[in-house]
C-alpha cells in the first residue's frame, strides 16, 4: 500500500488554512495566547483564554458570512457581573413608590400618556442582555468593514504561495475578525453597564418602546458624590426615565428613525487600508497590542467625508432634540423637588464629560452619542413651551417633518413666531396695508422705500 504522505492532498484552501490557524492558535505557530487575549480586551487568566480560543474555533467553523454576536453578549455579561449586587426588596419598594409619584408628576408636564407596563429594575448583567441587540446592530457595519479590509490586506501582503489559500478562506477570516470585534464590543458594553443609571441614559432607545428601567446599584453610586437625599435622586431619575420612555412610545417613528440613521452613518465609514497594510507588514503574532490599539482607538477609520459630516450633524441635532425635550419635561415635572436643579446640573456635567466606555464605543462605531447642542435644544423647548403650551409642543413629535431644525436651535424666536402665527400675522398686515393703498389709488411702496409718492 502506498504511504499516506504520497497520496494527493484533496483538501481545499479553506481546510488548509483552518489547519494552519489551529496550529498557530495552539501555540506552535508563534501566537502567544496571552497576547491574543489582550487584543480582545480579556484578562490573562486560564478561563478567559479557554473562552477566547473556544469562540475563535466556533468562528472558524461558521458557514455564513455573519458575525456571531452571542460572543459579545457573553463577554458583556461576564464583565458586568463583576461587582454587581442583587436587587433587594427594599430597593424595589422604594423605586415602586418613586415611579408612581414620577408618573403623576409627569402627567402634568407632558401630553404623552402613561406607559402600559411597569418599569423594570435591572442588574448590570440584565442591562447588558436587554441592550446588546441594539449595540450589535449599531456596531455590525463597522465590524464587517474592518473584517473585510483586514482579510483583503492580509491576502495582498501574504506570500504568493499562500495567497490562494487565504483568498479561499476569506469567509473564515471574516468570521475570526468579527469574533475579535464582538469580544471587544462585549467588553465595552459590559463596562458601560457599570456606568449607566437607566434605560435611556445614553440618549438612544436601547430598550423596547414603552419599556422603562433603572439600575439601582448605579443610581446609588451616582448619588454617592452628591449631598442630596437619596429619595430625591431616585425620584428625579424615575421622572427622567419615564419621560424618555413616554417620548419613544408616543413617537413610534422615532426609534426606527434614529437607529436607521446611526447604522447608515456607520455603513459609510471608510477603513484606512494604508494603515492596515502598515500593521500587516510589521505584524508580530506574539504582540497584538498594536493591532488592538488601532481598532479600539479608531486609527483604522478614515476622517469623515463631507456626506458623513452632514449626516453626523443631522444625527447630533436629533439626539439634542430628544435629550433637550427630556431635560425640559423633567425640569417641569420636578419643579417641586427641592434639589432638582442640582441633580440636573450633575447629570449635564456627567453627560458632557462622558466616560472611557463611551469613548471606546465612539471609536468602535465612529459615532459619539453625546449631543453637542443640548443646552440650545433645552432652551428652545423651554421657549416653545412658554409660547404655545405643552400640547402644541408635544404635537411636534407627531412626524419628523414637524420637528425643529438645526436653524431653529440657533434662532428659537423664529420657530416661536411660526408656531404662534406671528410671522403670518405680520405678512397679513403688510398685505392689508398695500391693498388699502391700491383702493385709494395710491402706489404701494416697494420694500425698502419710504412710501412717499413720487413728485408730479
Amino acid at each position: 500500500m502506498a504511504d499516506r504522505q504520497d497520496e494527493p492532498d484533496d483538501r481545499s484552501p479553506e481546510d488548509e488554512f483552518r489547519e494552519m490557524l489551529r496550529e498557530m492558535l495552539s501555540g506552535a505557530g508563534g501566537i502567544d495566547p496571552a497576547s491574543l487575549a489582550g487584543a480582545a480586551g480579556l484578562p490573562n487568566d486560564p478561563a478567559s483564554l479557554a473562552a477566547l480560543f473556544g469562540q475563535l474555533q466556533q468562528a472558524m467553523n461558521r458557514a455564513d458570512d455573519g458575525i456571531d454576536w452571542s460572543v459579545a453578549l457573553r463577554q458583556g455579561e461576564e464583565r458586568a457581573a463583576t461587582g454587581q449586587h442583587q436587587i433587594t426588596d427594599e430597593e424595589r419598594a422604594r423605586f415602586d413608590q418613586a415611579f408612581q409619584v414620577a408618573s403623576l408628576w409627569l402627567d402634568e408636564a407632558v401630553d404623552f400618556g402613561a406607559l402600559p407596563s411597569t418599569p423594570d429594575l435591572l442588574t448590570r448583567r440584565a442591562w447588558v442582555a436587554a441592550t446588546m441587540p441594539i449595540w450589535s446592530q449599531l456596531a455590525e457595519p463597522v465590524a464587517l468593514s474592518i473584517s473585510d479590509a483586514l482579510t483583503r490586506v492580509m491576502s495582498e501582503q501574504a506570500p504568493e504561495e499562500m495567497r490562494q489559500m487565504i483568498e479561499g478562506a476569506s469567509r473564515m477570516m471574516r468570521g475570526i475578525g468579527g469574533a475579535l470585534f464582538a469580544m471587544q464590543l462585549g467588553q465595552v458594553v459590559g463596562q458601560l453597564a457599570t456606568e449607566v443609571v437607566s434605560g435611556g441614559d445614553v440618549g438612544i432607545p436601547l430598550l423596547d418602546d414603552g419599556r422603562a428601567a433603572i439600575l439601582p446599584q448605579n443610581a446609588a453610586e451616582f448619588g454617592d458624590d452628591l449631598d442630596i437625599p437619596t429619595d430625591q435622586i431616585e425620584l428625579y431619575l424615575a421622572v427622567r426615565e419615564l419621560a424618555h420612555a413616554r417620548l419613544f412610545r408616543h413617537a413610534r417613528w422615532l426609534r426606527l428613525h434614529l437607529i436607521t440613521a446611526i447604522t447608515a452613518f456607520a455603513r459609510g465609514i471608510d477603513i484606512d487600508t494604508d494603515r492596515l497594510e502598515e500593521l500587516a507588514e510589521g505584524f508580530d503574532p506574539s504582540n497584538t497590542e498594536e493591532l488592538r490599539n488601532a481598532v479600539v482607538n479608531g486609527a483604522l477609520i478614515r476622517a469623515k467625508s463631507e456626506g458623513q459630516q452632514a449626516a453626523l450633524a443631522r444625527l447630533e441635532t436629533m439626539l439634542a432634540l430628544v435629550e433637550g425635550w427630556v431635560d425640559a419635561a423633567t425640569a417641569d415635572a420636578t419643579a417641586r423637588l427641592p434639589k432638582s436643579d442640582a441633580i440636573a446640573e450633575s447629570i449635564r456635567r456627567r453627560r458632557a464629560s462622558g466616560g472611557p466606555a463611551e469613548s471606546a464605543f465612539a471609536t468602535l462605531v465612529g459615532l459619539e452619542l453625546r449631543p453637542r447642542r443640548l443646552r440650545e435644544a433645552t432652551a428652545m423647548w423651554r421657549a416653545v413651551t412658554e409660547a404655545v403650551g405643552v400640547e402644541a409642543r408635544d404635537a411636534l413629535w407627531s412626524h419628523p417633518d414637524l420637528l425643529p431644525t438645526s436653524d431653529d436651535l440657533d434662532d428659537p424666536a423664529s420657530l416661536v413666531a411660526r408656531l404662534t402665527g406671528a410671522d403670518t400675522a405680520e405678512a397679513d398686515d403688510e398685505f392689508d396695508q398695500a391693498l388699502e393703498q391700491l383702493l385709494r389709488g395710491e402706489t404701494p411702496a416697494a420694500p425698502g422705500e419710504d412710501g412717499e409718492e413720487p413728485p408730479a
